[in-house]
């Protein structure tokens, strides 16, 4: 099933953390390269360099609506001698070819548009009577309603340096520079740019198709009235959430009941749509637990290679877990437990990194650092098991929230951070230094 390298025997036949997720690791492959379009590829990794092909701008253009000038023509203007310039005309945003600008000349000149032959600055309207004669103008009247504005004469009643309120060609990326690296996630900005400097698409590793089912004959879609012994199906809302939050694309299935032939039939039925399926219960000891039964045959995976492979974690929460590659592309499949807590600590520390893994990302994991423990009481925690416990983080401190039950999902919501009790520990007391992963 796995690449790795075969594990030594731990005690009563436990696998640590970090062997579970290595073995992971090292099946989970990066999802092969496609050409998308811009929009397309929004959360994408991009695989390929990109470099500049034209400059940003193109042109030196205005950064303000002004007139654009000679500096000589303005040279000591002031409200009381300001200088009377011959307007020649507009040049817009998009003009191909402007006016040029002589001496004693100055053209309307919009934000955007290009410098015009023979100006040297831009003059804020501001700066002018707008061409009306009546003092300072606040703004400039739209062509269409003051068509002469393009024409007769403007006072500028303020100097102006060379290359004054001028976006010059290149200010921004020059053409052969590197506009983004290869790794890079195309957020807006990124997007943004690239469309800037002329690409429609783009080559990137496409975000993962991950598809979460729960199982469970107690479990009710929300919404819905509660039976006796029924509860609301959580913990498909929860990873279909976390795994989007984690940059994939996801998809939930509805509540799947305790039965091996229907789950078996769901998971075959949902291959066709899947980079990784992420299921949650049924991997216990229990009578019920189906998810072990159902996966022994999907597509008869032990003879092509794959098989989902069920183990003992030395974790709290989240001891029982499930990994493998099941149908005809082996695709992964992580099976987490059923408990709320559980499900979401084990999706943090084994499927975010395989969806990052899948989307060629090297950042995997959550950041970590070092906090003082804030708590009235020492942290308890059973020898030869890595505990997560959740916790709220400030100012390099962190507050434990909620008991250990794996249950608590009030509790996990309050919290944005895991405290990581190490398996050789069994009290940690106030004020100790412990590690935290930082959730968000």
């Amino acid at each position: 099933m796995s690449s790795a390298a075969p594990r030594p025997a731990g005690p009563d036949d436990l696998w640590s953390v970090d062997e579970h997720l290595d073995d992971i690791l090292a099946t989970v492959r990066p999802l092969e390269p496609i050409e998308l379009q811009l929009l397309d590829a929004q959360g994408c990794v991009l695989v390929e360099n990109v470099t500049v092909p034209v400059s940003l701008p193109p042109f030196d253009n205005s950064s303000m609506d002004g007139y654009a000038v000679r500096v000589a023509d303005v040279a000591g203007a002031s409200e009381e001698f300001p200088a009377a310039l011959e307007v020649v005309g507009d040049v817009a945003a998009g003009a191909a070819d402007p006016v040029r600008v002589g001496p004693g000349q100055a053209a309307r000149i919009m934000t955007g548009a290009p410098l015009p032959p023979g100006a040297e600055a831009v003059v804020p309207v501001e700066w002018t009577d707008g061409g009306l004669g009546e003092g300072p103008a606040s703004g400039m009247r739209a062509r269409s309603l003051a068509p002469e504005g393009a024409e007769g004469q403007v006072h500028v009643y303020r100097p102006a340096e060379a290359r004054a309120h001028v976006r010059a060609e290149g200010s921004d990326v020059r053409a052969g520079e590197l506009a983004l690296e290869a790794g890079t996630v195309l957020g807006a900005p990124q997007i943004a740019l690239l469309a800037a400097i002329g690409r429609g698409t783009v080559r990137v590793r496409p975000r993962p198709r991950v598809v979460v089912l729960s199982t469970g004959s107690e479990l009710v879609q929300p919404g819905e009235e509660l039976a006796p012994g029924q509860i609301y199906d959580s913990n498909s809302f929860a990873l279909t959430a976390a795994a989007r939050d984690a940059g994939a694309i996801a998809y939930r299935v509805g509540a799947v009941a305790d039965d091996a032939e229907t789950l078996r039939t769901t998971i075959e039925d949902q291959l066709i749509r899947a980079d990784l399926l992420v299921t949650t219960g049924g991997v216990s000891v229990g009578a019920y637990d189906v998810v072990k039964e159902a996966l022994s045959s999907v597509g008869d995976e032990e003879e092509a290679g794959g098989g989902v492979e069920f183990r003992r974690l030395a974790m709290q929460p989240g001891k029982p877990q499930g990994f493998g590659t099941v149908g005809p592309e082996h695709t992964p499949l992580l099976a987490l437990p059923g408990n709320p807590v559980s499900s979401y600590v084990s999706f943090e520390l084994f499927v975010r990194p395989a969806i990052r893994a899948l989307m060629g990302l090297t950042g995997l994991h959550r950041p970590r650092t070092r906090a003082t423990l804030k708590a009235d009481t020492a942290l308890r925690s059973p020898r030869g098991r890595r505990q997560f416990l959740r916790g709220r983080y400030a100012d390099g401190e962190v507050t434990p929230v909620g008991g250990a039950g794996s249950h608590l999902i009030a509790a996990l919501a309050k919290a944005d951070a895991l405290i990581v009790v190490p398996e050789d520990t069994e009290s940690v007391e106030p004020g100790s230094e412990v590690e935290v992963v930082l959730l968000g």
